[in-house]
């Protein structure tokens, strides 16, 4: 049976009243967010929204907020429960009943925590898909699409994430200045899959088509070839398989860079946009944007890894404090990364503060640049606007959503900053 914790400790008290203050903090921003929502269509969108399509899109906005508000109130609300019947010593306690040794005594223990949380989000996945996408015409996700999705992304956490995680665990169980080496192999791991995930990963989810010859691919290499940008292909992918909603980006690294627009982004624009949108695609590389952020994801990911040295240290009083605080008798570094994770979401949606303001100057960069080398900011800014109308984004989201979440600017200061 679980054991209730009810040894509390400082520790306990900080994650408690962080996650809480959390929890508060978005339903504050989710709140301002609805009453930022303007009462009449601003001027700049008045040639793509009317009055019905920004009634669709406060609607849109209302619906998504509530189902944020319960969805996140259920999944805190499970935490704390599990927390505090003392959940995390007895899912331990059974994984290394059932394990021989403490590595997979650690994945059973990591895989049984990812699978439940699978199953509980899975009724909110389903709804989110295809009740409130479906209700406002977004959805084209079939039942059978929606259930290979999930399977082979569990297939792909099995082959890739369970072998990732032996090797961090061992590691740390076995090796000296643990966090490094299990830093450096993670950020190996993260190169690799960027390197193979548009060959290899990418298409088990959606089909790449070579986008056939013609004025628009002539126009793409064109300006590929102007602005710098070593295309190795441009590809068409089936984005309308699952939704309406459209986007473009391109992947690859040094020379093998590929473009890929999906069709529906394809089928709602004109070419002078798509050359825009592409151009603020390639501004990204040029300004140096994705080395910047790749360095930044290295660097994160070592600090992560030197903290989570510490709470997982056997004789450590930080570590002790922590799994204290969630009622384990035992540190190890399998449940040492799980309540590492809890304590460090409530630092992570700060970090994730400065993060997004930086991404915001980066977009207003890319912006910037695609005026410069087309000449013309009008096709861009007509896409932005077709965008924000067809996926009923907020017109002018507020202050406090945008600080917390947004890693794109405002639509509005985005077509003043092109003008």
């Amino acid at each position: 049976m679980m054991r209730a914790m009810t040894d509390w400790n400082f520790m306990t008290a900080i994650i408690v009243v962080a996650l809480f203050a959390l929890w508060k903090l978005e339903f504050a921003a989710t709140l301002l967010n609805l009453k930022a929502f303007p009462a009449k269509v601003p001027d700049e969108l008045a040639d793509v929204m009317d009055a019905t399509k920004l009634d669709q899109a406060r609607n849109y906005l209302r619906v998504n907020a509530r189902f944020g508000i319960l969805q996140s109130a259920f999944s805190l609300t499970v935490l704390l429960i599990f927390w505090f019947v003392g959940g995390f010593s007895w899912l331990d306690g059974c994984a290394r009943a059932i394990a021989p040794n403490e590595v997979t005594a650690g994945l059973v223990f990591l895989s049984s925590l990812f699978l439940g949380q699978a199953l509980l989000s899975l009724p909110f996945s389903i709804y989110e898909t295809f009740g409130i996408e479906g209700k406002f015409g977004f959805n084209r996700a079939t039942p059978k699409t929606f259930v290979l999705d999930r399977l082979k992304g569990l297939l792909l956490a099995a082959l890739i994430g369970l072998p990732l995680a032996a090797a961090v665990l061992w590691i740390f169980i076995n090796v000296s200045h643990a966090w490094l080496w299990a830093w450096a192999v993670v950020t190996g791991l993260q190169l690799v899959l960027t390197w193979l995930a548009p060959s290899l990963i990418m298409p088990l989810f959606n089909k790449f088509t070579p986008m056939p010859d013609g004025d628009l691919k002539h126009e793409i290499e064109e300006l590929g070839k102007r602005c710098g940008f070593p295309l190795d292909g441009v590809f068409v992918m089936d984005g309308s398989k699952r939704s309406t909603k459209a986007n473009a980006f391109f992947t690859g690294f040094g020379k093998r860079k590929k473009i890929a627009l999906f069709d529906t982004l394809i089928d709602k624009s004109t070419q002078p946009e798509l050359i825009g949108v592409l151009a603020h695609e390639i501004g990204h590389f040029r300004r140096g944007h994705i080395k910047q952020r790749l360095a930044a994801g290295i660097i994160q990911t070592a600090a992560i890894f030197f903290l989570l040295g510490l709470a997982t240290a056997p004789t450590g009083h930080f570590a002790r404090l922590l799994f204290d605080a969630f009622g384990v008798s035992k540190i190890s570094p399998h449940v040492g990364l799980v309540l590492f994770s809890i304590l460090l979401e409530p630092v992570s949606k700060l970090l994730g503060v400065v993060l997004n303001a930086w991404s915001r100057r980066h977009e207003f960069e890319a912006d910037a640049y695609a005026l410069q080398v087309t000449g013309d900011g009008t096709p861009l800014a007509s896409a932005l606007k077709k965008m924000t109308a067809d996926h009923l984004s907020h017109p002018s989201p507020g202050k406090l959503r945008v600080w917390l979440d947004y890693s794109h600017p405002p639509l509005l200061e985005r077509l003043r900053a092109l003008k």
